[in-house]
């Protein structure tokens, strides 16, 4: 297995992301990145997401007719919802599931998987 060349800016975006505590757009990794390498571009933050991917260390929140956020894979695995607001375009984790969704799925099907996203105005844009 090749060692894994580590970067400053590689640092950087893994930190943003895994310390964020919740999913991050490519604009806000960027934006947070540049906090301790101000010089990092975007097109670093999309080199070093698909590379972070690719390794599986983060993984992509995908939202309908939105771009995807990310988030660490280790957060990902653990079964929760998200909420989207509407006025920042922020995406932040929901714990927890409301549970009892087979009674809403007609007779005969199998529910396999869900994704919830909760829209509306976060704490700061309320």
């Amino acid at each position: 297995m090749a060692e894994r060349r580590k970067t400053i800016q590689l640092d950087a975006i893994r930190t943003a992301v895994l310390e964020a505590g919740r999913p991050l757009s490519i604009a806000e990794i960027l934006e947070e990145s540049t906090k301790s390498v101000p010089s990092i571009s975007l097109r670093t933050v999309y080199r070093v997401i698909r590379k972070l991917e690719e390794e599986e260390e983060i993984t992509a929140v995908t939202l309908p007719s939105q771009p995807d956020r990310y988030e660490s894979s280790k957060a990902a695995a653990k079964h929760h919802h998200h909420f989207h607001c509407t006025k920042c375009d922020r995406l932040f984790d929901v714990d927890g599931c409301p549970g009892r969704l087979k009674q809403l799925i007609p007779d005969g099907f199998v529910l396999k998987e869900h994704d919830l996203t909760l829209r509306g105005l976060c704490a700061s844009c309320a």
